[in-house]
């Protein structure tokens, strides 16, 4: 196989629980350089509780999460080393958080807080640092003149589209986003989602999308998963789930949100 042909992200039987309450159970899929995932579900699916895992901000009861690092070899990520995990996290992976406030550091600079990132896997010019940092601003459609004001001054829309920039200037290969649009209002949603749908495109992104929002799952992923309390009850082409579904549930959540 080349590499191409080789899943980029494995899950294989993951499962979660809470005390005796659960929260994902036996989940298994493979996700695809390129590929837009998107996970849905109502509150207390088990949507949020699965990204969660996928990104390694916590631990499955059972089952594994297995990446292909750059070498081409695939590998359990709970088995990486403290340092091996770090350096996946500052430069393969990102994370965008539904409130942009806990993907940002709130207290310095748009400048600073993109620029990070980039000190993280070793840049230490000052102006190649900026000068990056204003090209990523400019294309999450940030105003160049505000890189030295801090997160706290920018509308909630602008916060996210800084949290992006933050995260895609390492050029990783996968993408989590849990409810990326959640908090927005509508016209604010529009815009991001084009911008989204742009970036995944351009640099060819690896993504997988919690959201409660069908027209957002139809908008940007080319594959879906539907989970009703903590399983995995319908999964295919995202158009032909949302088309034509057929469990009753995601009917019923078809038929309540989006427009026939």
């Amino acid at each position: 196989m080349t590499p191409v042909d080789t899943p980029l992200l494995i899950a294989e039987g993951l499962s979660k629980w809470y005390g005796r309450q659960l929260g994902c159970r036996d989940v298994s899929f493979e996700l695809y350089e390129g590929e837009v995932l998107a996970i849905v579900g109502e509150s207390g699916s088990g949507k949020s509780t699965l990204l969660r895992i996928l990104a390694g901000l916590m631990e499955a009861d059972a089952g594994c999460v297995r990446y292909r690092m750059r070498d081409g070899v695939t590998r359990d990520v709970a088995a990486l080393s403290e340092a091996e995990r770090r350096f996946l996290f500052r430069t393969d992976w990102g994370y965008v958080h539904q409130d942009p406030a806990a993907g940002l550091r709130m207290a310095v600079s748009a400048g600073a807080n993109v620029g990070e990132r980039l000190m993280a896997i070793g840049e230490r010019h000052y102006g190649r640092i900026r000068g990056t940092a204003l090209d990523w601003l400019t294309r999450v459609e940030i105003d160049t003149g505000r890189i030295d004001e801090p997160p706290t001054r920018y509308s909630g829309g602008m916060r996210q589209r800084l949290q992006i920039a933050r995260n895609l200037v390492t050029g990783p290969r996968l993408v989590f986003m849990d409810e990326p649009t959640g908090g927005l209002d509508v016209s604010v949603q529009a815009r991001l989602l084009d911008l989204l749908r742009g970036l995944v495109a351009e640099l060819g992104l690896a993504a997988v999308v919690v959201t409660h929002d069908l027209a957002v799952a139809r908008l940007l992923s080319q594959r879906i998963l539907v989970m009703k309390g903590g399983a995995v009850i319908e999964s295919g082409l995202t158009d032909q789930v949302l088309d034509d579904p057929r469990e009753p549930y995601t009917q019923l959540l078809v038929s309540s949100i989006l427009p026939p």
